[in-house]
């Protein structure tokens, strides 16, 4: 008897093991036909399944428990490429984090109330600087991807020129602190359907320049 109560004892006075909370994501809004697939987690990777988006649909992701100071891989296969070729992802912050005096005045309207966009003093980010993989991949060829991400415009990946039909995307999440994050994806249509202005002038100049050629070589003849 005496040892339970030593063990008892024993019990209330060492502290509590620390845990680490879990990582937990799921979609938290989707329009246009997006849907989110199954979500695995491990101790520095995410996989977010099969991800589906058609054409100018939008859906996004609330994530939170990442470890602070951990650098993850995220990786997902996107489906539904069709009438479409980049996808775009951006990384909203928590409002009231200590860091909102740098968000911009007027945020784009698709900011859900209670984030910004990312400034670049918040606790995420596409892990900057880490050297992790940042690609998408299809069946003869790879995406391009850029990044906006050491601005206060905000935190942004794109990868354009995605083929059709599916393709692996690769990418990095870096938490320096912050958490209960959206990851917003937005897809857009098929680069190409309509010409820029800039382009539009130059071939209106180029007509206007061959028929007035022509007119000048009817006159020499």
């Amino acid at each position: 008897m005496k040892r339970l109560w030593l063990i008892l004892a024993f019990g209330v006075l060492l502290p509590a093991t620390a845990r680490a909370e879990p990582i937990a994501i799921s979609v938290q809004s989707s329009s246009g036909g997006f849907s989110g697939g199954t979500v695995a987690t491990g101790s520095s990777t995410i996989d977010l399944g099969t991800v589906d988006i058609s054409a100018s649909s939008v859906g996004t992701y609330l994530i939170s428990g990442l470890t602070e100071g951990v650098n993850y891989t995220v990786s997902m296969i996107v489906s539904g490429i069709t009438g479409w070729d980049t996808l775009r992802m951006e990384l909203l912050d928590p409002i009231g984090d200590g860091n909102d005096a740098l968000d911009s005045a007027a945020q784009p309207s698709y900011v859900p109330s209670g984030y910004s966009t990312s400034n670049n003093e918040d606790g995420l980010s596409f892990a900057q600087d880490s050297a992790l993989a940042r690609s998408a991949t299809f069946a003869g060829g790879s995406a391009k991807v850029t990044a906006d991400e050491k601005t206060n415009n905000g935190d942004v990946l794109t990868f354009a020129g995605l083929g059709s039909g599916m393709a692996n995307v690769t990418f990095g999440l870096r938490n320096y602190g912050s958490n209960n994050f959206l990851l917003r994806l937005s897809s857009n249509e098929l680069n190409g359907h309509a010409p820029e202005p800039a382009s539009m002038l130059l071939l209106g100049t180029g007509l206007v320049g061959l028929a007035a050629y022509r007119r000048r070589r009817s006159a020499i003849r």
